[in-house]
């Protein structure tokens, strides 16, 4: 299953890109919504050698979530993969510089089932696939309105 959205942003391509892979401030992020992170690599540079153990409760059952930055390329694309006991994700994070003060973030999500209690619950995801597109639009919307804010604070 496959979630994409664009979001259009007043900020120049090299300063959203910045915003998107302060890993810092995502992962601080994660945490005041309730998640529990822990960073792997800990190296102070953002590349495609970071990875995260993340954890947190979804509908009254713990998940954990391994994550790994396999392509940092700046200022165009980050690539995370990740894996959990039921899913394989690959998230794609895209800019795109429309002027020199506006930018467009292209954000994808693949989810792939790893067995049948994922390919099920997938299927039944996909009845209600327009109402998950609007949420997850929205969500990012803010993710990068917050981002950009901060970034220009």
């Amino acid at each position: 299953m496959k979630f994409s959205t664009r979001q259009d942003t007043d900020l120049p391509a090299a300063e959203l890109f910045a915003a998107i892979a302060d890993f810092d401030r995502i992962e601080r992020v994660l945490v005041r919504r309730g998640a529990e992170v822990r960073r792997l690599d800990p190296a102070q540079e953002p590349g495609a050698r970071i990875a995260w153990d993340v954890a947190f409760d979804l509908r009254g059952k713990r998940r954990e979530l391994r994550l790994d930055v396999t392509q940092f390329d700046r200022p165009e694309k980050i690539v995370i993969l990740g894996q959990s006991e039921p899913l394989d994700l690959t998230i794609d994070m895209s800019v795109i510089g429309l002027t020199r003060s506006k930018s467009r973030l292209i954000f994808e999500v693949v989810a792939k089932p790893r067995n049948m209690r994922a390919r099920l619950m997938l299927q039944t995801a996909k009845l209600g696939k327009a109402q998950l597109d609007r949420k997850f639009a929205k969500r990012i919307g803010e993710l990068v309105t917050d981002l950009a804010a901060r970034r220009a604070a």
